[in-house]
């Protein structure tokens, strides 16, 4: 159960992003903002509405001019009395003003405090708690469209749904367990089994939303590797359409590893080419060569660039070898422009036949990357999640498929159902340890 535990104090913070800007805004929120705002303003400010003032110092002097929000308690972000003072951008300015409420009594919030206090009272639940962070850092247009449906309380309804769910199902089969006589019968005219199939579709669906949803926050790292002079570093910039990585005919040419972020159909992919693999008595590239493989290590994908006029040669071969087992490989045949192919990727293996010269077959390679990313669907009910929400649907998955062994045994199926529901409460944050909340809030930025 949601324990509020935070203390009585009163926090206050720059709810802007750092720099220059043409607004800025200092958030104060807690019991203190009905004697702060006074201070500042000269009156308490009326409920929810935008109030012109001069911003004062405690000697009268003006430190800026701008907009007053005051938002009595319960009807705010946080659930607490807040104070917005929204005032030129300036960096000397607002700090000048956030010293001011720390003056007349606030402290400076922690990161995520803000946020982390509206989940504390009962103003959003756990997920969407970490979806005004998600909608924060989208990097895409399609990861901000599903962090908001997160926030909006899409993702949290379905998991009440199931949690509904499970909980009228633990109500029959519970209940039975005095009466063992007449238990199977009684479940049995229930249709208890029917439940349980039908629990286990609809969590099956919201783990495969919630899995595109985790790819569209965290993305997919990807790395380039082959021999010198393959075209790592041309399909590298072709890939990110500009010139990000230098290209000569010299083999050996990249010694270290160069990273640039791209978008295929809204997932964030981070591209990393790295020092051609090859025997080497050069220091430098040595280490160049010692980096491409600890980026393999950390890589969820591998694309390995093998040179189209010559085919799949001993040292290619002796780069597959030398891969993770469990790494997801793609085979990229590049410079087919010289080799007199045309564009195709294998239906068996999947490779692609492309030139990163011409981008003659870039699209086939898209496809490819996407498959491999396991991205299904791009329609508009895919909320933003985390991979922590992710294991905790497949605990309860798993928890389920569990339940359906034990009908003769209820003890055990009450038991299974019981830490079903208890894996998909931790989601929204109904049974929620103290440790993962300050995790999640600590990521936030100040002044959310």
């Amino acid at each position: 159960m949601r324990q509020n535990r935070q203390k009585d104090d009163t926090i206050s913070a720059i709810a802007t992003a750092p720099g220059r800007g043409g607004i800025g805004v200092v958030r104060v929120s807690g019991a203190a903002v009905t004697l702060i705002a006074p201070s500042i303003l000269g009156k308490l400010p009326p409920p929810r509405y935008a109030l012109l003032a001069d911003f004062r110092e405690a000697s009268g002097a003006t430190i800026d001019q701008g907009i007053a929000l005051y938002f009595p308690a319960p009807h705010s972000f946080t659930g607490e009395d807040v104070l917005e003072l929204q005032g030129h951008g300036g960096p000397a300015v607002l700090q000048r003003l956030l010293a001011r409420c720390l003056e007349l009594g606030a402290r400076l919030a922690e990161p995520g405090e803000f946020t982390r206090r509206a989940y504390l009272n009962g103003k959003l639940d756990l997920t969407q708690a970490e979806s005004v962070a998600d909608l924060i850092d989208a990097a895409t247009t399609q990861g901000a469209k599903s962090a908001m449906r997160s926030l909006q309380g899409e993702f949290s309804r379905q998991i009440r749904a199931l949690v509904e769910a499970l909980i009228n199902l633990r109500m029959l089969v519970e209940s039975t367990l005095d009466f063992p006589e007449e238990e199977i019968d009684f479940l049995e005219a229930a249709q208890a089994k029917a439940k349980l199939a039908e629990i286990q579709t609809q969590l099956v669906g919201v783990l495969a939303r919630a899995k595109q949803g985790a790819l569209l926050r965290e993305g997919l790292q990807v790395v380039l590797i082959g021999q010198p002079n393959v075209g790592k570093s041309s399909l590298l910039n072709r890939l990110a359409g500009e010139e990000v990585a230098i290209v000569t005919p010299m083999a050996g040419t990249t010694r270290d590893t160069v990273r640039e972020e791209i978008q295929i159909e809204g997932i964030p992919l981070h591209i990393i080419d790295t020092a051609g693999l090859r025997e080497t008595s050069d220091e430098i590239e040595k280490i160049g060569i010692a980096r491409t493989w600890a980026a393999v290590e950390k890589a969820d994908l591998a694309l390995v660039i093998i040179d189209a006029q010559k085919g799949l040669a001993g040292e290619d071969e002796t780069i597959l070898a030398k891969l993770p087992a469990p790494l997801p490989v793609l085979r990229v045949y590049n410079k087919i422009d010289l080799a007199g192919l045309v564009p195709h990727a294998e239906s068996t293996s999947g490779a692609v036949y492309l030139s990163a010269k011409t981008g003659a077959g870039m699209d086939l390679l898209h496809d490819q990357l996407l498959a491999l990313a396991g991205w299904q669907q791009t329609g508009e009910d895919i909320y933003m999640a985390r991979e922590r929400h992710v294991r905790a649907l497949t605990e309860a998955y798993a928890r389920i498929q569990n339940a359906d062994q034990y009908w003769r045994q209820l003890e055990l199926l009450a038991e299974e159902l019981k830490l079903a529901q208890k894996a998909l409460n931790t989601i929204t944050g109904e049974f929620t340890s103290d440790d993962l909340l300050g995790e999640i809030f600590s990521r936030f930025c100040i002044g959310k």
